[in-house]
């Protein structure tokens, strides 16, 4: 029994000052569990707040300040951005600091009602967990379009449903890809329809080799090794939720949305699975737009933890306020 003992300690998983995963199911998260408070931020005039959807889904409103009227008089309805944050699906809370801080910026920004989603995270909760409580969500939010009421005031009121986008990065991305899929196959509430779909630095796999994995070989294995601790279940690095180019995965002619967004970066490993996922959706036969942002000289989701990559976080935050508002 000391044997299995020391079996149960075995670290399966770890991401130095992040993450450790033992055998036992412990877990231990070094960063971005911790939520702050939402708020009212003085700098941009956003306001935050928290709603719970079950017990297992919860989300972070932000609205931007009224700035626009219509001709009437009555506040200009804005576009609505359901997102969802990465962490490869095991890592961080919505309401963290990171988070909070970035989404209060890019609501600020793009002028959009932005909807943080709070899912359960691998491996205490597997794949697909995080999928379906997305899914919850989105529905959730798709419940307050014109005409079917909903709980919500700051949705039902001020939330224009023609502009209706899905995004998120890293595995958040994963996850709107998903959205935008599930949603060609089953429609949302109150007749809502996905208008975009914003795909920031995406967490997608597969077994055939590129380029951009061989600049950092230890960071690309790293990430496959995450994907089988997160979904064990998998089939593996060519898994339909990980890789939507895999034979055997849902058609991509099947996403809902009209427009989507590639967000890469140039030093990111995972940058060459971005550029396939787009080719491989102008390819397939999919009747929308597909627009490419690729920012020179950054990593992954260095939105997130370079704050003083000023330029780049605005060319990137910029093209998604445009691109959400079309």
């Amino acid at each position: 029994m000391a044997g299995s003992g020391a079996s149960d300690d075995e670290v399966v998983f770890e991401m130095a000052q992040f993450i450790r995963v033992y055998k036992s199911g412990r877990v231990e998260r070094y960063f971005g569990s911790d939520p702050v408070p939402a708020s009212t931020d003085a700098a941009t005039g956003v306001a935050s707040k928290d709603r719970a959807i079950s017990p297992d889904v919860a989300v972070r409103l932000y609205l931007p300040p009224a700035t626009e009227e219509t001709d009437g008089g009555s506040r200009r309805k804005l576009p609505i951005l359901v997102y969802f944050h990465g962490g490869g699906f095991c890592l961080h809370t919505a309401f963290n600091f990171v988070f909070h801080a970035y989404l209060t910026s890019l609501a600020a920004r793009t002028r959009a009602i932005v909807v943080s989603v709070e899912y359960r995270l691998a491996p205490e909760h597997p794949l697909p967990a995080a999928y379906d409580d997305s899914w919850r969500a989105l529905c959730w939010v798709a419940s307050h379009a014109a005409g079917s009421g909903g709980e919500e005031p700051w949705l039902a009121d001020h939330g224009d449903f023609s502009r209706l986008s899905v995004g998120g990065e890293s595995a958040g991305a994963n996850i709107a890809h998903h959205m935008a899929m599930r949603a060609g196959a089953e429609p949302l509430p109150g007749g809502a329809r996905i208008s975009s779909a914003v795909i920031v630095h995406p967490y997608f796999l597969g077994a055939s080799g590129v380029a951009s994995e061989e600049t950092d070989p230890a960071m690309a294995q790293s990430v496959v090794t995450m994907w089988r601790v997160v979904c064990p279940g998998t089939t593996g690095v060519d898994d339909p939720w990980v890789n939507p180019l895999a034979a055997g995965a849902p058609g991509m002619q099947g996403l809902a949305c009209a427009r989507v967004l590639m967000c890469l970066t140039e030093k990111d490993v995972l940058r060459d699975r971005g550029r396939a996922y787009a080719e491989g959706l102008g390819a397939s036969g999919w009747a929308g737009e597909v627009e490419v942002l690729e920012v020179a000289g950054q990593g992954h989701c260095f939105h997130l933890v370079d704050f003083a990559c000023a330029d780049a976080v605005v060319a990137q935050d910029d093209t998604i306020a445009r691109f959400v508002n079309l």
